[in-house]
């Protein structure tokens, strides 16, 4: 993932903006009963992007990886939709519990850019993502960094189309989304109105998707790492907000660790659950691997 990579991320300060007012406005009015439900996983499973995570003589990688981790944010389903035999499989390969975080085919994103031939695709979409059933965990749609707000009629159109029976978040990369605050403004009170949650992006070079803005009782967090040492007490800081963010009555949590180069995604995981047991009490598994944290860490 190169979205927001830097040369010199020791340049960067890293810090975690301030909540938006209105976050604690929206988990006062969102509040749910229960226990927090928190998932925490990597964006694939492939053998070559975890390098050094698999043992020796794995043979079914989505299986091994789902007795590790407890969700996937799934990026393959952003460059097509799979026949429905292959979600069958997914669904077979996991065990209870498990989820899946799909991301929205980019014919619905990218090359139609929610015009008003997208409808089709999004119903074929759902027709095969729907064979997940209940692992099927929040879909989230991802806009090009050049969809700005010029083209807000077709967010608003996309947004009362979409069935609410699937959970959705939407990722904004354009900066005027946020830099002017009407514009944001009228962003998150749609989104909020509907039920949809405001992805956060967490970046060295998009300090700006660091909105804080929660839109529903979900942080939808999208971490990436800068393969730096910096990576490790920037988890530390996440575990902070989200435990002030359980406090003032989050109960969803879905965090997705990736690395500009995918080399430690599995360290980083099990470092950030290693925190967060404790802290907020989700009882996750922590991920094994192959590296030895002392010895290869950054090198």
């Amino acid at each position: 993932m190169k979205f927001g990579k830097v040369d010199h991320p020791e340049l960067i300060d890293f810090t975690i903006p301030k909540d938006h007012p209105d976050t604690a406005v929206v988990l006062s009015k969102n509040k749910q009963e229960g226990e927090t439900k928190v998932f925490v996983g990597c964006a694939k499973w492939n053998r070559q992007d975890l390098k050094n995570f698999y043992p020796r003589g794995t043979k079914d990688e989505l299986a091994y990886y789902s007795s590790q981790f407890n969700c996937i944010e799934l990026n393959a389903t952003f460059y097509r939709i799979f026949p429905p035999e292959t979600y069958e499989k997914w669904y077979d390969k996991t065990p209870e519990g498990f989820k899946f975080f799909p991301k929205m085919t980019n014919e619905v994103s990218h090359l139609r850019r929610l015009n008003d031939k997208v409808y089709e695709v999004a119903d074929r979409y759902l027709e095969v993502t729907s064979l997940l059933k209940e692992k099927l965990g929040t879909i989230f749609l991802q806009l090009h960094n050049n969809f700005g707000p010029k083209n807000w009629d077709r967010v608003v159109h996309f947004v009362e189309y979409w069935p609410k029976e699937f959970p959705l978040a939407m990722e904004f990369r354009h900066t005027d989304w946020f830099n002017d605050k009407t514009v944001a403004q009228e962003l998150y009170h749609l989104l909020e109105e509907n039920g949809i949650a405001n992805v956060l992006v967490d970046t060295a070079g998009r300090r700006d998707l660091m909105h804080m803005r929660l839109t529903n009782n979900e942080a939808f967090i999208r971490y990436v790492g800068a393969n730096h040492e910096s990576d490790y007490p920037r988890l530390e800081d996440w575990v902070n907000r989200l435990d002030a963010w359980q406090n003032m009555g989050l109960k969803n949590i879905h965090f997705f660790v990736h690395q500009n180069l995918e080399v430690e995604s599995p360290l980083l995981s099990a470092h950030f659950i290693e925190m967060l047991n404790p802290k907020l009490g989700p009882n996750l598994t922590i991920p094994k691997s192959t590296l030895n944290p002392q010895k290869d860490l950054f090198n």
